[in-house]
């Protein structure tokens, strides 16, 4: 298994992602998002579904953190939901593979996803957490890296305006694991905070990547204006 900081050097992680309803749909867009990033500095890519993975694994020379978001009947969770999900993934390019980690209702137990992820694919896990216990159970199930990825975003967490930084600083000061900040980074002062607190690298996505989230950001700030 490879040691995760020596793939990913300290830095940016920019998410290159878009849904079947955003503009910048498609493999193609994404890739170029990717090339844009690379140019501009990022250290890794974070990406979803296999098409995506696959034309940027082909366009850049960074590594990648692979998701597949898939929706199963039943379950809340959505981000690398299934064994299934994740080895669809893991022969596209991926250096990473990341899984929500939260405890909502899960299609498979966690322990036994990180588990097969790692022995039969021979990939690291990223967990992708709400809160300080799930981190800690996502460390001791063998999660290569912690982040706060889902913070207010599960309905037993507040979801701040910007980062949860107090959930990252627990992160980082129970020293288990290198952690990777996620969520709600709009600014670089942000990105910049959560470096020096610790953080081994920030995946920005929406600030970056996703026009239509940016431009909404814009126009609510000067709604009352116009």
């Amino acid at each position: 298994m490879p040691n995760i900081t020596e793939v990913f050097p300290r830095g940016l992680i920019v998410s290159c992602q878009a849904l079947k309803h955003e503009p910048l749909y498609g493999s193609e867009i994404m890739a170029k998002m990717a090339i844009a990033a690379q140019v501009g500095g990022a250290v890794g890519i974070r990406a979803n579904t296999p098409e995506d993975i696959t034309a940027i694994h082909a366009a850049v020379k960074l590594p990648i953190i692979g998701i597949y978001k898939v929706d199963i009947e039943g379950s809340e969770i959505y981000i690398t939901p299934t064994f299934e999900s994740a080895k669809q993934i893991a022969n596209c390019g991926v250096s990473m593979i990341a899984v929500e980690a939260t405890n909502r209702v899960r299609p498979e137990p966690l322990d036994r996803l990180i588990g097969r992820i790692k022995d039969e694919l021979g990939l690291p896990v990223m967990a992708d957490c709400s809160n300080f216990e799930e981190a800690m159970q996502a460390n001791k199930f063998g999660a290569d890296v912690i982040s706060s990825t889902m913070a207010g975003y599960t309905s037993y967490t507040v979801k701040t305006e910007g980062p949860d930084l107090d959930l990252l600083k627990r992160m980082i000061d129970a020293n288990v694991a290198p952690v990777i900040a996620e969520g709600r980074y709009h600014y670089p002062n942000q990105v910049a905070e959560a470096l020096s607190m610790g953080a081994h690298a920030v995946v920005v996505g929406g600030a970056i990547t996703r026009p239509l989230e940016i431009t909404t950001r814009f126009v609510s700030a000067i709604n009352h204006l116009v």
